[in-house]
């Protein structure tokens, strides 16, 4: 991993503690007071979300299934003291409505109805596949996705932004249920982005219109050779008078092979027309294939008998068939050699090469498809609120209860969380909860209605902790969503996307 994936194996990977925790490096600028307050970088272009789709689609979705939850393999003791941090509004609190919802009541009953709106972002760091929980939220255009900002911005990587990002609701062992949504563009606070400050550790991104797997289809070696989107070939076995025709159709393009495979029959040494084959042998095997009658398979052929000197060294590496031995002080290697006869044949077999394409169907715009939850910022600290998310990583002591295979849920009252000086982070609330890596980025959600299953998300996970040192993860923190973090989804919320697919199937391949 590179140094920021280490800096954030603390973030849902490790435990938080005030104290023996890795530093952040800060980046300082001549034009940082005057900096906009807002991050933005593009994650993709129409152009190139074809090969972020491709990459996350092809081979059956092996890039997913590889993928594990973006963590690292630190874990900081240390007793972490509850509550004391600035979390606080800096001004009247706001809500935006969940999508095509007029009112959202909460509600309280014994088994929660998980969200429709959550699930993974995935992406690469490197050559290696990452995960992190996320969640859809209402923006004007429907397309909006609300996680942690470090599974996001990588101050490290090339456009700030890491690679082959896309949102993926509902996942399930490779299954992706309403398709897959390539991340557009994603915004961010300039403090997170640039000094790593995480206070400000979410990240609003807009993604194109899902795609979803619409089949196959045989195609042309021209359509195949044009293709962009996912396509292999595979070989199909044909009568010779087919490959001849293939031949004179399309001479030396023609799509087509031989394969000659020979074989070998033993047959008694007096078979007419048989052909004489050799073997190597033991001493043991070539003494009893002596005076053997004429139609026996085997022969000995002391015309091919081999003696060698050789040295110490070669006398004590070998460990072949020929037999050792010392004469006279001088090391000694003799190989023998068997001769029987055998009847050849040759099998030609023909084979062409059939070319498959796969093409996909716009999915829709993901709030048309999940649902968005709502959102609110500048809200009282202590109220009850639930997490969504993907925990997958074992707890400190090495017991491992989550899978991050499926979703699982914390509720309870936000308090302040205490100031983590290796993150900057002096305003971020936090809540009792048992969560470990995997679920960072899930939603916190005010005002849940598991009928509806929507509400107002909150914050996002940001960082874990273990506060009574008994070496269990016990509480998760979040940004505490101020006026700034409205602004900033805001600017996410009013950007278009689109689809990326054509009319053909395929992704588009002009911006």
């Amino acid at each position: 991993m590179n140094t920021r994936v280490k800096r954030l194996a603390l973030p849902l990977g490790g435990a938080l503690a005030a104290t023996s925790m890795i530093g952040a490096t800060l980046v300082t600028s001549a034009n940082a007071a005057t900096a906009p307050q807002k991050k933005m970088v593009s994650l993709a272009s129409a152009t190139s979300a074809q090969k972020v789709a491709n990459y996350w689609k092809s081979n059956g979705g092996a890039n997913l299934k590889a993928a594990a939850q973006f963590t690292g393999d630190q874990q900081v003791s240390g007793k972490v003291k509850l509550g004391g941090g600035d979390a606080a509004p800096d001004g009247k609190a706001g809500s935006i409505l969940p999508t095509g919802q007029e009112k959202v009541t909460p509600t309280k009953v014994k088994n929660v109805n998980l969200p429709k709106t959550i699930g993974k972002v995935f992406f690469t760091v490197g050559d290696k596949e990452y995960w992190c929980s996320a969640s859809s939220v209402q923006g004007k255009y429907r397309n909006l996705v609300a996680t942690a900002g470090h599974c996001v911005f990588d101050e490290g990587v090339q456009n700030g932004a890491l690679d082959n990002w896309v949102f993926i609701p509902g996942y399930y062992q490779g299954k992706t249920p309403w398709g897959i949504y390539v991340g557009k563009a994603a915004y961010t606070h300039y403090d997170f982005a640039v000094y790593e400050d995480y206070d400000s550790d979410y990240a609003f991104v807009t993604v194109y219109n899902g795609i979803s797997y619409a089949g196959e289809k045989q195609v042309t070696k021209k359509t195949f050779d044009e293709w962009e989107g996912y396509k292999y070939g595979k070989d199909v076995e044909i009568t010779e008078k087919e490959y001849k025709q293939l031949v004179d159709e399309f001479g030396k393009d023609a799509p087509v092979f031989v394969k000659d495979s020979a074989s070998e029959k033993i047959v008694p040494w007096t078979t007419p027309n048989a052909v004489t084959a050799t073997k190597e042998v033991t001493k043991d095997e070539y003494d009893a294939a002596a005076n053997v009658p004429a139609n026996q398979n085997f022969h000995q052929a002391p015309e091919l008998t081999e003696k060698k000197i050789v040295s110490k060294e070669e006398y004590d590496a070998y460990n072949g068939k020929g037999y050792k031995k010392i004469e006279d002080s001088a090391y000694t290697i003799t190989r023998f050699f068997l001769v029987y006869k055998v009847e050849k044949t040759s099998t030609v077999k023909y084979y062409k090469t059939v070319y498959f394409i796969e093409y996909y169907k716009d999915a829709g715009r993901l709030g048309d498809n999940v649902g968005g939850q709502g959102f609110t910022w500048n809200q009282k600290v202590g109220q009850p609120v639930y997490i969504f998310g993907y925990p997958a990583a074992p707890h400190p002591d090495g017991d491992k209860p989550f899978t991050g295979v499926t979703p699982k849920w914390c509720y309870g009252k936000t308090f302040a969380a205490k100031a983590a000086a290796a993150f900057k982070a002096e305003a971020q609330i936090g809540l009792k909860c048992s969560m470990t890596a995997g679920s960072s980025g899930a939603p916190w959600i005010l005002k849940y209605s598991s009928t509806k299953r929507l509400g107002y998300i909150n914050g996002v996970s940001s960082l874990i902790g273990d506060a009574d040192t008994n070496g269990r993860i016990d509480f998760s923190t979040s940004p505490y969503f101020d006026t700034e973090t409205y602004s900033i989804y805001k600017s996410a919320a009013n950007l278009w996307s689109g689809s990326i697919v054509t009319k053909d199937g395929a992704v588009v391949q002009k911006a």
